[in-house]
């Protein structure tokens, strides 16, 4: 991608622009949060909002270079070195710094230290990271994941993992011996014994799994409307790791509705939401969240427009949702991961993503969006356009009776509701004369809808532009428009 389509993107995870060369503080924050994460770039000399080219003076140039340079050499720690280049775009004059994804982590502010100056990108934003984050980018550094770490205060014999071994075993049809644990690496040998690492923990059912990890479940709620005010049903998955995707895969589907479609001779059901993408989306929250952050479980939330899958943990720095088609693959737990595959929860290696982007193919009237919130998390949401739409009809529908009855008094309740239809109709093609309004209303003969449109236009509500009948039309005014913003 150019740097005339880049300028037109909206800031994010790997894209930032500021208007001049920012203060030191923020530089440094910036460029160790992309360091840190995925790498990115910041553009100098453009204005984010409004976006807008401003440039920066030719003369100048060779000096804010310097500056970049000594500031992220000055106050970033260990050393990051950026790529600083020149660019033009549209006459402007541009400063593009790239900062590559690092590999000796965590960085940070030398000022700070470790613990006060660590910055990460959450969305367009840099956040000072946690203890706990801090934690994961040093294991990313050692190149080992947190499902994989030992826990030394509980042995094998305490930990029942009895379901999980008749899942394991009905699955692929083998037992879960000593063996198979340690070549799954859900066991490990340390100072002589046999050691279980958290994601067996994970893996299993009883106290130990509750104790250790109480936020490793699943939160499934359906809501009343379009926000979290009233719950119709919900239920808590709090079993072992492996069977959690598929209960909550079932509460969605007991909340969706199942149509059937006649296609020539043969009737063929329809979910109302792409059901296969919806729980691949489910299954990537378990295998992939971040099970080192304390204190937050998965979310699967059902609205009566969307259906929302909320995450603990960053976006993996790999993986891009903007690039569904691609196969991205990425492993935050290397252990549980290669679990599922086994058994069969996920597919190959950087399927996931694609899997998703095929089925909303079939889907035009679902809308697919994520994000990253504050707060550590990472949520999907397929919204369903159908719904959206429809709701704001209704709301320009009981606009327009409002001002519809504001403007006309005396009008019997059937008339003014006719009267509403007109006025829609008019909003829907301005321009038009009776006759088009007759066919496009059912409201009756030429002569009535200009007895009508007379009662809209003694309102104030319409007028007619144009030196005559056969050419002219019809129009909403400015009365009309004010009494409708304030409904």
């Amino acid at each position: 991608m150019n740097l005339a389509s880049i300028i037109k993107q909206p800031e994010g995870r790997r894209l930032e622009f500021k208007q001049q060369l920012p203060s030191p503080q923020d530089l440094a924050k910036t460029v160790i949060a992309f360091a840190n994460d995925a790498g990115g770039d910041l553009i100098i000399g453009v204005q984010d909002d409004p976006r807008a080219l401003v440039g920066l003076p030719e003369e100048e140039l060779l000096s804010i270079e310097e500056q970049i340079s000594s500031i992220i050499y000055d106050h970033c720690y260990p050393v990051i070195v950026p790529e600083i280049s020149f660019r033009e775009v549209d006459d402007a004059r541009l400063i593009w710094v790239h900062i590559h994804r690092g590999s000796n982590f965590p960085y940070y502010l030398k000022s700070k230290g470790k613990l006060h100056g660590t910055y990460i990108r959450v969305g367009s934003s840099n956040h000072l990271a946690d203890e706990e984050i801090i934690a994961e980018l040093e294991r990313q550094k050692r190149n080992v994941s947190y499902d994989g770490e030992l826990i030394l205060d509980c042995s094998i014999e305490d930990i029942d993992i009895a379901d999980f071994a008749t899942f394991y075993g009905a699955r692929i049809g083998e037992i879960l011996d000593q063996t198979a644990l340690r070549k799954l690496e859900l066991i490990k040998p340390h100072q002589g014994n046999l050691v279980p690492t958290n994601a067996l923990i994970l893996f299993s059912d009883g106290d130990n799994r509750r104790t250790y990890f109480p936020y490793a479940k699943i939160e499934c709620a359906r809501f009343k409307g379009t926000d979290t005010g009233v719950f119709i049903d919900q239920k808590t998955i709090d079993t072992n790791i492996a069977t959690q995707a598929e209960q909550a895969y079932e509460f969605v589907l007991r909340h969706i509705n199942k149509s059937a479609v006649v296609e020539g001779v043969y009737t063929n059901t329809r979910w109302q939401y792409p059901v296969v993408a919806v729980r691949e989306a489910i299954r990537n929250a378990v295998v992939h969240r971040d099970y080192a952050l304390s204190g937050r479980d998965i979310k699967v939330a059902i609205f009566d427009d969307m259906i929302e899958i909320t995450s603990p943990g960053k976006l993996l720095p790999s993986i891009d949702f903007n690039e569904l088609e691609a196969r991205q693959s990425d492993i935050r737990n290397k252990v549980i991961a290669p679990v599922f595959k086994k058994i069969g929860l996920i597919d190959q290696w950087g399927n996931g993503l694609k899997l998703i982007a095929d089925e909303l193919k079939a889907y035009p009237e679902i809308e697919f969006k994520w994000f990253e919130r504050g707060g550590l998390q990472f949520q999907v949401q397929f919204i369903n356009r159908g719904f959206v739409a429809q709701q704001e009809l209704q709301q320009i529908d009981g606009a327009i009776d409002g001002a519809i009855d504001g403007a006309i008094d005396g009008a019997t309740k059937a008339l003014k509701r006719k009267l509403a239809i007109l006025a829609k109709a008019i909003m829907n093609a301005e321009g038009k004369n009776a006759i088009d309004y007759a066919d496009a209303t059912n409201l009756g003969s030429k002569r009535t809808l200009e007895r009508y449109i007379q009662q809209l236009r003694q309102s104030g509500l319409v007028e007619f532009r144009g030196d005559a009948t056969q050419t002219g039309g019809y129009y909403l005014t400015e009365t009309f428009w004010s009494k409708l913003s304030q409904e």
